[in-house]
């Protein structure tokens, strides 16, 4: 019997959350996520329950303890309780009966075993206590200490089921997986990949994002590219690659970054602004996540032989954010190359410094406003703000160090 002992689990409300959803011969234990990684020794974030009471029960004892239940999903048996400002997704054990590739019609029961048969990973079907006793049907507990990411029963039928598995799968590798992919999850990933033009923007990207996110995503990027899922989902790295991967993760865990799923989209993307559009487009992206492509792409690549009062007068006119992408991919893509090309070690350094500047920069207040600028004469609108953008240029590329009086000195108009 495998038992697990963590801060979460002892924390009182959930304790009593699970003694309500347990009295009179029912049964509720905490699911998925927080069992695996617990089992896995790393942090826990959402904690799920399944339940063997119906919706309705569920949301009556959640209420008669003082909880707030809210069904959101309640006509597949979830409800979600909210205490201290903090949700637990409280499900009833169901069955898919029938399923559309990506919606399911469920039916409740009390069998734990078939419970954990519909659902995707063997990782993700364990289940624990109140006590903290282990219940694992599908044999979970071997796959994490394997290392294995593995579909529960058949890999194809639990794809046709949901046919976001497919990209589920990519990403639980990356995060949990170790060595090769499931052989039977490659092959069916492969022979299905075409139901991914059917799920939905959203979700496509909330998949691509989360794997992006993880520690090293660059094996299951590989293993994507492989099954053909990669082209689907993302069209623009079919000709471009996922070559430059590898060293910009390795270059973030040695400088320290913390991973940017967008940072790595750009390295496996043209810089192509229309192409980038488009993807932002298909894939509806926020704008912040838009706007940040749009100025990665149009920003030009680092010189490393640049000034820092050149690079400084850019960050002060430019799109800092940009300048500070392009110059971390041309790091890593220096990173990567040494060893290989002699020069690499010195671009390296040099692109180093660049992108210190960038991060580091503090951009001065302008000495001089548009008052003193209509003192000497210049009238209110497009003249003024024109004279005022000539003298910040006149500024930076002096390095920041002009007085006031100097700057009025070199207005068009005398006093």
């Amino acid at each position: 019997m495998t038992t697990i002992s963590a801060d979460w689990l002892k924390d009182e409300t959930l304790q009593t959350l699970l003694a309500a959803l347990s009295e009179g011969g029912e049964e509720a234990r905490v699911v998925g996520g927080a069992v695996r990684n617990t089992l896995m020794e790393r942090p826990v974030t959402d904690i799920d329950i399944a339940v063997t009471t119906l919706p309705e029960e569920t949301v009556r004892r959640v209420e008669a303890i003082g909880l707030k239940a809210v069904p959101t999903g309640i006509e597949h048996g979830t409800i979600t309780v909210v205490a201290d400002g903090r949700p637990y997704e409280v499900t009833t054990l169901r069955r898919d009966i029938e399923t559309d590739g990506r919606h399911a019609v469920v039916t409740f029961g009390r069998d734990w075993q078939a419970d954990a048969e519909r659902r995707d990973f063997t990782i993700n079907a364990l289940y624990v206590d109140a006590a903290g006793e282990v219940l694992d049907l599908v044999g979970g507990i071997a796959d994490i200490q394997r290392g294995i990411l593995r579909f529960i029963g058949d890999a194809e039928q639990r794809i046709v089921e949901d046919r976001l598995r497919i990209l589920r799968f990519f990403r639980f590798f990356a995060w949990y997986g170790q060595g090769r992919p499931d052989a039977e999850g490659l092959r069916a990933a492969t022979r299905l990949k075409d139901g991914l033009t059917k799920l939905s923007a959203e979700r496509v990207w909330n998949e691509l994002r989360k794997l992006l996110s993880a520690p090293d995503p660059s094996r299951a990027l590989l293993w994507m590219r492989q099954t053909g899922a990669l082209t689907i989902v993302l069209p623009e790295s079919e000709r471009w690659g996922i070559d430059h991967i590898h060293a910009l993760v390795e270059t973030g865990r040695a400088r320290g970054w913390q991973p940017d799923p967008l940072l790595r989209l750009m390295a496996i993307v043209p810089p192509d602004p229309a192409r980038l559009a488009e993807l932002a487009k298909r894939l509806k992206l926020a704008n912040h996540e838009r706007d940040r492509l749009a100025g990665f792409a149009a920003e030009a690549a680092p010189d490393p032989d640049e000034s820092d009062r050149a690079q400084k007068a850019r960050l002060y006119f430019g799109d800092r954010q940009a300048i500070e992408d392009v110059t971390r991919l041309e790091l890593a893509k220096a990173q990567g190359k040494i060893g290989e090309d002699a020069a690499a070690l010195e671009r390296v350094a040099r692109l180093a410094a660049r992108l210190d500047t960038a991060e580091t920069f503090v951009p001065p207040v302008f000495p001089i406003g548009g008052d003193d600028l209509k003192a000497r004469g210049f009238a209110p609108g497009p003249e003024l703000g024109r004279e005022i953008e000539r003298l910040k240029r006149i500024w930076a590329e002096g390095g920041f160090q002009l007085s006031a009086q100097d700057l009025l000195a070199a207005s068009g108009k005398g006093a």
